[in-house]
């Protein structure tokens, strides 16, 4: 059982970084026309046809963690904007296939050097985007990621479930 915490928690401190970078993302992305939520989505449809795949929205969804909705809708937008095409998968009626537009893969290319060079100036603090610093902070969050939500407070954390993380960012 922990005391009570002196100052800002870890949760807290989690939040309010993970709300200060989406602004600096969101501003970084605004002239390319991208949210840091369509930027998830472009960036990973990216890395996923670079290793040879085209996910349904559903796979996007559990890849990039966000809602199967929220994928549809965001799909759907930048659909509307050239840079997603929508397929009905073939092997499954109810599935809808992702792929990028040759404008889509044009702009994914330019908005992740956008947000590599972002991430190089926030983190710098720590060394830079590969500084070992940086690469122990990227350790400890992948461990509280992959570390499911419903784990016992009994289980040892040792061993999370090895999950799929959306691209650097």
């Amino acid at each position: 059982m922990s005391t009570a915490h002196k100052g800002p928690t870890p949760g807290y401190l989690v939040w309010r970084l993970s709300t200060k970078w989406r602004v600096a993302v969101d501003r970084a992305l605004a002239p390319l026309g991208l949210t840091h939520a369509q930027y998830t989505l472009v960036a990973s449809l990216h890395g996923i046809w670079r290793s040879g795949h085209s996910p349904s929205q559903r796979q996007l969804a559990d890849h990039t963690g966000l809602e199967p909705l929220y994928v549809s809708k965001l799909a759907r937008a930048l659909e509307s904007s050239g840079l997603v095409r929508r397929t009905p998968d073939p092997a499954d009626t109810r599935a809808v296939r992702l792929s990028l537009t040759p404008e889509g893969h044009e702009t994914a290319r330019r908005a992740i050097a956008e947000v590599h060079t972002l991430l190089d100036r926030l983190l710098a603090p720590l060394g830079g985007l590969d500084a070992p610093r940086t690469q122990a902070l990227t350790r400890e969050l992948r461990l509280l990621l992959e570390t499911p939500l419903d784990t016992p407070l009994d289980t040892p954390l040792d061993a999370p479930e090895n999950t799929s993380m959306p691209p650097e960012e």
